[in-house]
């Protein structure tokens, strides 16, 4: 039964739902989104389009093919993304030296001054999501999150 909420035995927030973990994860998941597209308004880039960048940045020559497998995305995904941020002029496509089927993507000056702009919002933003826990819940957090996506 659920009480009056001057009770100190009101029902949780959501009733049965509150002892479900995959309902906790979305709405964890929304309020992360909600907070990172609030952050990145400016840049107008999406957490892909950002992974993208990153990955690329990080990995220079990286096959568009790759990309897509590196960041669990569907190639139709991954191929809208790409173009999107070449047409942003922040990626560009060139064969691969090593498989002339494959696309070898690099970024553009325009794209790594996107990263770097990307880079200071993402420790925006990592900052106020690991403002919730410890160091070490955070880590802790990482590793079981983890779990899931692995």
């Amino acid at each position: 039964m659920i009480q009056d909420k001057g009770s100190s035995t009101e029902a949780p927030e959501f009733g049965e739902l509150d002892g479900i973990v995959g309902f906790h994860l979305r709405l964890a998941h929304g309020a992360v989104y909600r907070h990172f597209t609030e952050t990145f308004a400016e840049l107008d880039l999406t957490q892909k389009q950002v992974s993208v960048l990153w990955l690329v940045g990080d990995v220079p020559g990286l096959a568009q093919i790759e990309v897509g497998t590196r960041l669990r995305m569907d190639r139709a995904t991954t191929m809208t993304i790409v173009n999107r941020l070449q047409s942003r002029g922040y990626l560009r496509r060139e064969r691969s030296d090593s498989d002339g089927r494959k696309q070898a993507l690099h970024l553009t000056e325009a794209g790594e001054a996107a990263l770097v702009q990307a880079k200071t919002c993402i420790a925006e933003h990592e900052k106020w999501l690991k403002s919730r826990f410890t160091p070490e819940e955070s880590e802790k957090l990482v590793e079981m999150l983890a779990r899931i996506h692995e």
